[in-house]
This record gives structure tokens, sequence and C-alpha cells, in this order.
């Protein structure tokens, strides 16, 4: 599989500037940092989850996890992590466990944690576990504007990944 086709449509779309790096096969986030050979902190991933209003997108650096108490306090709400089945079929064009952090490109409204703005280059996730997008924080940041992404800090760090 290549970057998911809403994925590349969107960022050439838009004019964003990217890089795409291949790494070998990888099963997580976190192998995913290791494999491509880039800090886990810098690379994104996105957790869908669910509110009365529908699905919402989580990005947090891979080496945090959603703290969902804080975020449904933050975004006063309730919110519950979406089935597989409900990923699989809002992402029909990505691998499981490859979302990208693009809720603009599948209709879904989005939330970044503001700890990812603190490194010069961002990666994520292109839709695959083979390939990940680079990008320099300026670009990321317009995109997640572009998206009316809103910013908090909801994410904790996975101490056993230190």
């Amino acid at each position: 599989m290549a970057i998911a086709s809403r994925v590349q449509d969107y960022m050439d779309q838009h004019g964003l500037r990217y890089d795409v790096l291949s790494h070998p096969h990888s099963h997580n986030s976190m192998e995913t940092a290791q494999l491509a050979h880039v800090p886990g902190s810098c690379l994104a991933k996105s957790v869908v989850l669910e509110d009365d209003d529908g699905f919402l997108m989580a990005v947090l650096p891979s080496t945090h996890h959603v703290q969902l108490g804080r975020l449904s306090k933050e975004l006063n709400c309730r919110l519950r992590l979406a089935t597989e089945d409900e990923i699989g079929r809002l992402f029909g064009d990505c691998e499981p466990g490859a979302v990208p952090p693009l809720g603009a490109a599948y209709g879904m409204r989005m939330v970044m944690d503001d700890s990812l703005a603190d490194h010069p280059e961002i990666y994520f996730e292109a839709g695959d576990h083979e390939r990940i997008i680079q990008m320099s924080r300026e670009t990321f940041m317009a995109m997640m504007d572009m998206e009316k992404a809103s910013h908090v800090r909801f994410g904790e760090h996975n101490w056993r990944h230190h």
C-alpha cells in the first residue's frame, strides 16, 4: 500500500510541503519511530474518539496516551474510544493502526496535544505501516489550523517507553 489517497489529495490540494520516508514494516507507532529513526515524541499518532456529536480525532506524540478524563473535561463532553470496526469504516483507504492526523480529509473534528509544537519536525503515518510523512513544525501547525483543530494538552507520557 502507498500513501492513503485522501491524505495525498488533501495535502497536495492545500499546497503543503512534505517528504515521504520509507521504513521497514511496523506494528505500532513506537516501533514506527524506531524503524524510521525518528524521535517518538516527534511522531504524531491519531486516536479516534466519539462523543454525542460524532467522531473526533485526537493527535498526540506517539510517546503519549490520551487522558480521556482530562480531554473530556477540556472539551466539556463525554468521550469514548472508537471501535476497530468504526475506524475501519471511516478510514477505508488506510491500514488498521496507520490513521493519519488529517481529520478534515475524513470529515472529522480534531484536537491536537500542544506538546507536538515543541519539535522542529513532525512525522506521521501516511496510511500504511511502511511510510511516514515528514513536515516542518510550521507546515504541520498550518495544517492543524486549516483543520480547525483545538489545541490543548491532554496526553500523558508513557514512561515505560522512555
